[in-house]
């Protein structure tokens, strides 16, 4: 009997990942029923990854005051997850530029305050490790309104205490940890982070993400010429040099931020999911894994969830087969990785009939019956 682990995305705006699973399951046992299918909900840190990892690990969500990017208070959603340990928070739900209007939107003014009071709130409940997304912010004030909620103070030349925010950090002359969250030290951050983003400097956070949130070329420069004074603090104070790391200005550099002041570590978002689930050891005796995601095209292979999957799989030896809702390889050099990747749908086709939910489904089933052939060579 053949064992199959199916690990696709999400195909958005048609199918959640465990849809998308339970398709694939039903198409490989229309043609060999007896063989056994591992269901695995995965997502690779961006729309989807909450609900993916409570289906895989099950957990469940709480809600807690906080203040949103202009200091308003709102009510954020994160989950704990099933080991009552493990909080699993999306710093757009606290920081988003999404809850701005447009016309409010100022990363000189906006900060990641909410999102220290949604990790305080989880420290608060117990949890020490923490999967953090960081897609989606408002802000570039370098995580300093984020650690700001969690009892760091930062001062200015005189002493004087400032309110964390992009147009701040120009101004910090000294960090004060002397009030820091005392369970703080003790948690692990693991942090979804797919750019390579440097904190400072001109392929740095403002650079490349203030203008997206606002920020006119003059603001642009303020930004950095704070975030890199920020970093030259936190070098001097805290020992730690982030102006350059790869990732730190992620979500306005509050990627930066984690690593100066918090256990954490970053990582491609699929790589943070699949070690949550423990991917490696659920692929030992596998026969073959079929993973997925609405569209496969080059992105895929800059390490979405398909790619992440197969680099995975494949360093077992194990074989890798893809749906997607559609396939484009323009632009792809090599997909041979994968043993063989197959549309759910081709030729001609009414995108807004065949993203209906039933339809989806049976194309997906369909495709992964068309896989089974090859799989169990029938």
């Amino acid at each position: 009997m053949k064992r199959i682990v199916i690990a696709s995305d999400s195909f958005k705006g048609s199918l959640s990942s465990a849809q998308v699973a339970e398709s694939i399951e039903r198409g490989l046992k229309s043609r060999c029923p007896e063989c056994e299918c591992i269901k695995l909900s995965v997502a690779d840190g961006g729309e989807g990854t909450v609900e993916a990892l409570m289906d895989s690990l099950g957990g469940e969500s709480v809600n807690c005051r906080v203040h949103d990017p202009l200091m308003r208070p709102i009510s954020a959603t994160y989950v704990i997850l099933g080991d009552g340990k493990t909080a699993l928070l999306e710093m757009a739900s606290a920081s988003g530029l999404p809850l701005l209007a447009k016309e409010e939107r100022n990363p000189l003014k906006t900060s990641t305050f909410g999102t220290g009071e949604m990790i305080a709130d989880a420290l608060g409940r117990g949890c020490t490790d923490f999967l953090l997304g960081l897609g989606g912010s408002a802000t570039n004030d370098g995580g300093m309104g984020c650690f700001e909620a969690l009892g760091y103070r930062f001062l200015d030349a005189e002493g004087k205490e400032l309110r964390g925010c992009g147009e701040a950090l120009s101004k910090v002359a000294a960090i004060d940890s002397s009030s820091v969250n005392p369970l703080l030290p003790k948690a692990r951050f693991t942090v979804a982070c797919d750019v390579d983003t440097p904190f400072c400097g001109p392929k740095g956070a403002a650079f490349v993400f203030a203008p997206q949130k606002g920020a006119n070329p003059e603001q642009v420069l303020e930004l950095d010429r704070g975030l890199a004074n920020f970093a030259e603090v936190i070098k001097s104070g805290i020992g730690k040099d982030i102006s350059q790391v790869a990732g730190a200005g992620a979500a306005g550099g509050l990627g930066g931020g984690l690593l100066a002041f918090s256990n954490s570590c970053l990582k491609a978002g699929i790589e943070m999911v699949l070690d949550a689930i423990d991917f490696d050891t659920i692929l030992e005796g596998a026969d073959a894994v079929i993973t997925g995601e609405g569209k496969i095209d080059f992105q895929t292979f800059k390490g979405k969830t398909p790619f992440g999957v197969m680099t995975h799989a494949a360093a077992k030896g194990i074989p890798v087969y893809a749906i997607g809702g559609c396939v484009d390889l323009k632009g792809v050099e090599d997909s041979s990785a994968f043993r063989k990747i197959v549309p759910a749908v081709s030729g001609e086709y009414d995108l807004e009939y065949v993203m209906r939910t039933e339809v989806a489904r049976a194309n997906v089933a369909s495709a992964a019956a068309s896989l089974a052939e090859e799989i169990f060579d029938i």
